[in-house]
């Protein structure tokens, strides 16, 4: 059902009800492949009523635990080192904002094997483009995470400030941020 790591780490972050509670959503979620709440209220195997159910879940998915830094930057970790990437070895970042339905979502991918992994995500609780405090907030834990590891960040055209790359570049980031088809740089 899940990785003999992810079981370690799961273990060590939460409590034994937790736990149990992970692996009961993490089975139901694989063979029904549904994720809405009321769904899996339906289907959950405690001999409560449905609306109980449903605030159960609904309280478990928001335990301080489950957050992004407690709960995937470990595997994440632990990830990287079993590929064998070596601290001082070069990794390659992708920073990207995308409005999906009502939602703005602004994310940084760890790029291995020509694919994108996601690493850290927030939603903006605005429309349009990210400022630069917000590219920062999300550019910040990753940087925490690979401490010891070189970087390469990569952006499109959104990214393309002045000021965030002299940011990077004073947090000896290597970066690559797309320019306006028009922009001329002098050298």
């Amino acid at each position: 059902m899940l990785p003999q790591f992810y079981q370690t780490c799961f273990q060590k972050l939460l409590t034994p009800t937790q736990y149990k509670m992970l692996q009961i959503l993490v089975m139901l979620l694989q063979f029904h492949k549904s994720v809405t709440i009321e769904k899996l209220a339906t289907i959950f195997p405690q001999p409560i009523l449905f609306e109980s159910r449903r605030r159960s879940i609904q309280r478990f998915l928001f335990v301080p635990q489950l957050s992004i830094k407690a709960f995937w930057f470990p595997l994440l970790k632990r990830w990287v080192k079993d590929r064998k990437l070596k601290q001082g070895k070069r990794l390659t970042l992708a920073i990207d904002r995308t409005q999906w339905r009502d939602q703005n979502v602004f994310a940084i991918s760890l790029i291995e094997d020509r694919r994108a992994i996601p690493i850290y995500w927030q939603l903006l609780s605005k429309r349009g483009c990210s400022n630069l405090g917000e590219q920062k907030a999300l550019i910040r834990p990753v940087l925490q995470l690979f401490k010891g590891y070189k970087v390469l960040l990569l952006g499109d055209r959104e990214f393309h400030s002045v000021r965030l790359a002299n940011w990077l570049q004073s947090k000896q980031i290597g970066f690559v941020l797309r320019q306006k088809k028009g922009t001329y740089i002098r050298l």
